[in-house]
This record gives structure tokens, sequence and C-alpha cells, in this order.
């Protein structure tokens, strides 16, 4: 579920975790103790710990957020809150790559769509999803800071400038 998505649904809705939603497991939740062990303690515990999560298991389900919200001892709400906030979170695994189009201005005018249409094209998703192979994920983007490159992609931490349709799947295959 794509955080615009969330408007429509309801809040307690929302935070009920989807049938699908995977389990946590007993070497997450020994993952996210250790986090919050080491810093709960610290000014901004909750976006330290929700930071710390993402960056060693990948996202935060619904089942780690309320996990998370239970040993803290705040609402899930709040942590629920922050997840859907901050587009560098992700309630769902990403792919090994992540791919960022750009579309801010300079990108978009430039062709950052038909970019996006051929790439959601080579790789079988559309925008938010990941490759059933969990290769890539596709993902759309603010403004990257390579207005002069534009329409600009960013892979994993590397920008990928003047794209074309055309020159996209060379990209890609780099990646693959």
């Amino acid at each position: 579920m794509r955080a615009k998505d969330l408007r429509a649904v309801p809040l307690a809705e929302a935070l009920q975790p989807a049938e699908d939603d995977p389990i946590i497991v007993q070497a997450q939740r020994a993952q996210i103790d250790a986090i919050i062990a080491e810093h709960s303690k610290k000014p901004g515990a909750t976006m330290v710990i929700l930071n710390e999560t993402q960056s060693q298991i990948g996202y935060i389900s619904k089942p780690m957020q309320n996990y998370i919200a239970e040993k803290l001892r705040v609402p899930l709400k709040d942590i629920f809150g922050v997840v859907t906030f901050y587009s560098f979170f992700t309630m769902k695994p990403r792919g090994k790559h992540r791919v960022a189009f750009c579309l801010g201005t300079a990108c978009y005018v430039s062709g950052a769509e038909k970019v996006i249409d051929k790439a959601q094209q080579l790789l079988g998703v559309k925008l938010g999803e990941t490759t059933p192979d969990r290769k890539f994920t596709i993902e759309p983007c603010r403004c990257i800071g390579a207005c002069s490159q534009a329409p600009a992609v960013l892979i994993d931490d590397n920008v990928h400038g003047r794209n074309t349709a055309d020159k996209i799947a060379g990209v890609l295959r780099r990646y693959e």
C-alpha cells in the first residue's frame, strides 16, 4: 500500500497487518531488540531506531512497527506516522537495487516519463513495485540535484544522467 493510498483508508484499518504480511521472525526480533537496547536512551530514539532497523533489515513491516511500538511503549500510530511520512522508509522488502526516477521539474520536462515507461516495460513492474526476482525496486523521487543531467535516475547511490527511453535498458543491464 502506498502512502497516498493510506489517505483513503481509515487509520485503524491501515494499521492492521495484512494477511500476507510476513510474521516477524525470531532473528528479526533479536536484531530489533539489540537496536532498541543500543539506542533507546538517545534523544530522538524513535527515529534512530527506525532508521537502524530499516538499515539492517531492509524494511519495517506492520508487525515490526507493532513490535517496536510495544518495546518503546509508544502508540503504534506514532511509529506508523514516521514510517509513512518519510520516503526513505518502506514497509515491504525492496529489491537489491533501488532505481529512483527523478520527477523534479527539469527531469520531468526533459522526458522522465518516457524513461519511466520504458523501465516499467523492461522490468515488468510499475513504480513502487519490486521485480519478482527482487533485483530491482523502481520508485519515483523528487529532485536529486542533478538538474543539468536531466532526466536523471538514481540507482543505489549512483546518478545516471541524460537518460532516454533507448538508453535506460543499458543502464539497468549494468546492475543485473
